[in-house]
Order: structure tokens, then C-alpha cells, then sequence
């Protein structure tokens, strides 16, 4: 195995003429034919007239993948109405981990899904979020991605300790925020970041695959797409893949990275997002000589 070939879409869950979409969304997710799809704003619903409801299964199922499924912020706890993240993957999951992120101003619950899957190439350690949303809330988004940072740490540690050949980290999702935020510009160690607890500010870096290796218009929310300009929001690129340095073995390094599912069909767009899909090296090479 040689590339990896990630996706990452907000399925804006059941809003809009969902069906419609969400035969896009699959149409669209069996074309690009990524090996890890991480997907947010995925519903599940325990108890309902028509009996369990998961997008997420609804989606594995009809795409022949398997699923993790992390909830994150609670709706109706009478019902079970949650609405979370989701990894989709022909890979088999050897580790599953979901942890609540940090949720200062009390608004809506935010999680982390962490998977870490077994490919030819090496164990791939994945993670999923979806951060806070309001425009004005960076310094929360700021503790959030100091939270995941440490997170993803911790667990690639613990894949290494455990004696397994662990390839780069990757993390997808919808961060709410452009390139130029601080919270992005943490991960691409451009600005350090305190610790929760006091520590003193730290700094990682990950590379932004679409900002090294993109192809085309960036902005992912939107107004050429109709179900994002009914916000009159300025158009952005809020949804990233990022992966961790390539390591001794040029494992790691993004290869190409592009928009996906942009295109209406009879008016009907899959999400109020467009996806990214990105292509990674994992097959090991050797370095040049100079």
C-alpha cells in the first residue's frame, strides 16, 4: 500500500431534503473511494417512531465500510438524540476512544474520535472532531485544539508502546475556523498554546494538506452552495485534513488535496458543507542522496 486516500464531510445531519442527500452524499463518498472517511454532525437517535436511527450505520452499511461512532453533544437524553462524529473505513479497528472536549462557555458539547486502524501500511492512529462554531468564540476553539493536541500525542504514544510500526497521525473535521485563526495556526506550529492546567504554552505541528497540496477554491461553507448562503456568512475553508511530520521512513507526506462533493444535483446539494479529500504517502521510500 503506497497512498491513503482520507475524506472529511459535515453532514449537516438529517437537515434539508435529507434523502436526496443522502443519496449524493453516498454516490458521491463510493466515487472518491477514500479509505477513511470522517464524517460530523452524524444523528443518532435510540428511540424513535420508526425504531433506532443512525446516519452513521445508514451510511456504512450502503458503502460496505465499518464504523466508529463517537457521540459529542446531547439533544433530547429522553430519546437518546445525539448528534457526534463518525469514522468510516475498510480498515479493521483495533482501538476506539471518544473524550469530550473542553466546553468552557457551556454551549454545545464537542468530542474527539479517535480510531486507530490497522492498514498495510502500519497502524494509522485517526482522529475526528467538530469545534465550536461561533465566529467569536476562538479562545474556546484555542482550548480545544490544545486538548486534542495532547490527546493525539497520548495515544500515538501508547499504539508505539504497545510495539506497533505507527504511521503519522491524521485529524479531519470541521474546525470553524480559517487557516489564518490562531487555533489553526497552532496546528500547523505557527503559535503556541497554554495547557489547560496553567502549563506553559507548547507548540505541535501538523501539516494542512490542503494548504501544501491543494488544488482549486479552498472555501468549504460557502455561498455558491444554497443551504450555506442562507447564513450570510463569508465564504471559508473551516474543514481541514491534517497529518503529523513524515517520519524516518518519508511516511506521511500529502501528495494532493482537493474539494469533493461541490455539485448540486437538481438544485439539491449533498451537506451545507463541501467534503475534502486528500491523498497521503505510506509506503515507505528512501531518502535521496544529495
Amino acid at each position: 500500500m503506497e497512498r491513503l486516500r482520507v475524506l472529511t464531510l459535515n453532514i449537516w445531519n438529517r437537515q434539508g431534503p435529507w434523502e436526496a442527500r443522502r443519496r449524493l452524499i453516498v454516490d458521491g463518498l463510493r466515487r472518491e473511494a477514500a479509505d477513511v472517511v470522517a464524517l460530523q454532525e452524524v444523528l443518532r437517535l435510540e428511540r424513535s417512531e420508526a425504531g433506532r436511527l443512525c446516519q452513521g450505520e445508514e451510511l456504512a452499511a450502503e458503502l460496505g465500510l465499518r464504523l466508529c461512532y463517537g457521540p459529542a453533544h446531547v439533544l433530547d437524553p429522553q430519546r437518546g438524540f445525539v448528534l457526534g462524529n463518525a469514522i468510516l473505513t475498510r480498515f479493521a479497528v483495533l482501538r476506539e476512544v471518544n473524550l469530550p472536549l473542553p466546553n468552557p462557555e457551556r454551549g454545545e458539547e464537542r468530542a474527539l474520535l479517535h480510531a486507530l486502524l490497522e492498514t498495510p501500511a502500519g497502524a494509522l492512529p485517526m482522529f475526528v472532531t467538530h469545534l465550536e462554531w461561533q465566529l467569536h468564540l476562538s479562545w474556546v476553539r484555542c482550548q480545544q485544539v490544545r486538548f486534542i493536541a495532547d490527546c493525539m500525542d497520548q495515544q500515538v504514544q501508547r499504539a508505539r508502546a504497545e510495539g506497533l510500526d505507527v504511521l503519522p497521525a491524521v485529524l479531519a473535521g470541521d474546525l470553524n475556523a480559517e487557516p489564518d485563526s490562531d487555533e489553526v495556526r497552532f496546528l500547523r506550529g505557527l503559535h503556541p498554546l497554554p495547557g489547560l492546567d496553567g502549563s506553559p504554552p507548547r507548540s505541535v505541528y501538523y501539516a494542512d494538506c490542503f494548504a501544501l497540496v491543494g488544488q482549486g477554491d479552498g472555501a468549504t461553507f460557502c455561498r455558491s452552495n444554497r443551504y450555506a448562503a442562507r447564513e450570510h456568512e463569508p465564504d471559508r475553508r473551516i474543514d481541514y485534513i491534517f497529518v503529523g511530520r513524515v517520519d524516518g521512513r518519508l511516511r506521511g507526506e500529502p501528495l494532493a488535496a482537493r474539494r469533493c462533493l461541490t455539485e448540486p444535483v437538481e438544485g439539491v446539494f449533498a451537506s451545507d458543507h463541501y467534503g475534502v479529500v486528500a491523498d497521503l504517502q505510506v509506503g515507505p521510500r528512501q531518502r535521496e542522496l544529495v
